[in-house]
């Protein structure tokens, strides 16, 4: 099972919300997950990003692969 750490579009049209979640490659993007880790709002200035540090790890460090959106975020947090 490949599991990926990426972002699930939550929000009206044209107001999106993300959060970031563990899931299954094989999901769709908003599809069934595994855990939800964070939250990342792009349309406050500047952008919201809440992610649990120690979650993250955790799934990292199980062989988790973060997308490169994620990734960006992971490091602009510090996690990574």
């Amino acid at each position: 099972m490949a599991v990926k750490i990426r972002l699930r579009r939550m929000g009206a049209k044209k107001a999106p919300f993300y959060r970031v979640v563990v899931a299954d490659s094989r999901y769709p993007r908003d599809g069934r997950f595994i855990e939800e880790i964070g939250t990342y709002n792009p349309l406050t200035d500047p952008a919201t990003v809440n992610i649990d540090a120690e979650l993250a790890k955790k799934w990292i460090g199980n062989g988790a692969q973060p997308t490169d959106t994620v990734k960006a975020l992971l490091k602009k947090q510090g996690i990574l």
